[in-house]
């Protein structure tokens, strides 16, 4: 089979997934799809299942969720910017994920990180404090 005959078939969610850059490796795209988190046209997926042109995917990444339509295909991982030309975010998808980044934002704002490790006395000070938050 040709690669033009294969691509016209469809490929692999796995393989699509990890040459789209939504996933680092191929083994982690087929946990994301077997634990649920990433949907086709609404339903749960296989990792084998064929993936086309057209085709709408919902992937929940952490606390990101896209919602996608694939326009290309490719089973080769190639720069980010080849990996955004084979995909298409929907514009709500976007709006929300830039609403809920600013959420998270806005909530850890007036944080600092302490400047350095606690030493052994504060280490202590913290586990008394944290016991007493289990009675």
């Amino acid at each position: 089979m040709s690669q033009n005959e294969n691509t016209a078939a469809g490929i692999r969610l796995d393989i699509w997934l990890w040459a789209a850059r939504f996933y680092k490796t191929r083994a982690v795209a087929k946990q994301a799809i077997e634990t649920g988190k990433v949907e086709v046209g609404g339903d749960r997926a296989k990792p084998s299942r064929s993936v086309r042109s057209g085709d709408a995917l919902r992937i929940v990444r952490g606390d990101d969720i896209f919602v996608i339509e694939v326009i290309a295909l490719s089973e080769r991982r190639g720069s980010a910017g080849v990996a955004q030309a084979l995909y298409r975010e929907f514009e709500d998808s976007i709006v929300k994920r830039q609403a809920l980044s600013a959420q998270r934002r806005a909530e850890r704002n007036g944080y600092q990180a302490p400047p350095s490790k606690p030493d052994k006395r504060a280490r202590r000070l913290i586990r008394a404090l944290g016991d007493i938050d289990a009675i």
